[in-house]
Parts: structure tokens; sequence; C-alpha cells
């Protein structure tokens, strides 16, 4: 592992996995591996029972981690990969939580405020996918309630999660091997701290905007639901041997 992204979605993770990979750190694991891989999921529920996990084995063939839900995670993977550098993405805190709620807290904000009718119709889509139920359930545990107690939907609560992350990730982790780093600042604070040289002529990635967000969130949760079909299908004849066997 070279690159631990140890800042809260919303603060430019995606952009960041994207320079860094074009910077030649990567693979990047991000949290649209687990959407492209519903398999992915269970690591994270075992991850949020056991407190830990085998991170070698979870993070395979990746160079660079960031974002939710690893981020719920992310003194256990700074000291599990002592060499690896590690960027803090930050930006203003109100900006942060008016994205998120706008984006990856929309629907656990609606959860926390739902009413019968919504609950009852969200209970039917994810017996329809257990992969989505299951993801769901993993967002809940890792997220909402391992990093912010139980609630994003309270605003000031929130932001109050968020900078004292900040404040615990510049406490804890040493001056020499961490990045505060805004991704608005563009290639240079980011290439002088990897000491890797700059794109000529490439402006820095930017992806995700609460627009993006919006147009490509339902294709990802249909990507979900289709391979969690795909997955549940694989796994009916091995389940249908086992049977046989008795």
């Amino acid at each position: 592992m070279k690159v631990i992204g140890v800042g809260f979605g919303r603060t430019g993770t995606s952009s960041l996995g994207s320079a860094l990979e074009r910077l030649g750190f990567g693979p990047c694991y991000h949290m649209f591996n687990i959407v492209r891989e519903p398999e992915r999921i269970q690591d994270w529920l075992d991850a949020a029972d056991r407190g830990d996990a085998d991170w070698d084995q979870v993070l395979a063939g990746f160079e660079t981690v960031m974002d939710f839900p690893a981020v719920a995670f992310w003194r256990e993977l700074v000291d599990h990969y002592p060499t690896a550098k590690v960027i803090l993405t930050v930006r203003e805190p109100g900006a942060w939580y008016d994205s998120a709620a706008k984006t990856i807290f929309r629907k656990a904000i609606q959860a926390e405020n739902s009413t019968a009718a919504r609950r009852a119709a969200l209970g039917l889509v994810t017996r329809l996918s257990p992969d989505f139920s299951s993801f769901l359930r993993m967002i809940d545990t890792t997220v909402r309630h391992r990093l912010f107690g139980g609630s994003v939907a309270d605003r000031g609560h929130a932001i109050d999660v968020f900078n004292r992350h900040i404040a615990d990730v510049k406490r804890y982790v040493d001056a020499d091997r961490l990045l505060v780093y805004d991704v608005a600042t563009g290639w240079a604070p980011l290439c002088e701290f990897l000491g890797a040289p700059a794109p000529a002529n490439e402006p820095f990635p930017r992806g995700n905007d609460i627009a993006s967000f919006h147009k490509d969130e339902g294709r990802r949760m249909r990507r979900l639901m289709i391979n969690s079909i795909i997955h549940r299908n694989r796994q009916r004849p091995a389940a249908a041997d086992r049977q046989a066997m008795r």
C-alpha cells in the first residue's frame, strides 16, 4: 500500500483517486469498487463486526485506498501500512456537509426521517436485491454508526464529527507522513508530497460533483442490483449440488 486517503467522502476523494492513478499510484480502492463488485460488501461488514480485518486480503491488488467505508478504519490502515503516505482531504465544513446531505447522506437522512410508506418501499427493494440490502447495512454500520454515532441528519453534529476527525488525524499521523490537502490546490502540493512530476499541461481531475453524482447514482444502484442477481444465480447451482450430496 503506497497511499492511504483518510478524508471523508465529498472532500474530493474521487478526484484524488483519479489523480493518484494518473501519477502511477494505483489502482485505487474506492466506494465505486464495492458497487461494481458487491462480493466486497461482506469484507466491510466483517471488519465492522470484528473492529479489524485482514487488510492485505481485503485490499489485495490495490496500491491506494480512500473514501467510505475505508475511512471508518483509518487508524487500523495507517498502523497496518506504516510506510504508506497519508492524505487527508479537507474542505470548508459547512460546504462539505451540504454536499454530503445532497448526495452520499441523502438516503440515510431520508431513512432517519422516513415514513411508514417509505420504509415499506425500501423493504421491498432490499428483499428483491440481497446485495443492495447488504450495501445499505454496510453503509449504516461503518459510516452512520461507526463514524457518526448513529445519525447524519443533524448538520451541527455531523460537522462536529468532521472537524474532530481532522484534528484526530493530525494528532495521530506523523507530520512528515501526512499531507492535509484541498484538491482545489491542484497538482503542485500533491506531486511535491509524493515526489512525483506533475503532468504537463494537464488539468487536475474533477469528478463526482453533485450533478454527476445524481446523474450516475441510478446507474450505479441498478448495476449493484443486477450484479446482485447475477451473483445469486451463480451461487444457486452450488447450493443445489450441496443439497444433492446430502
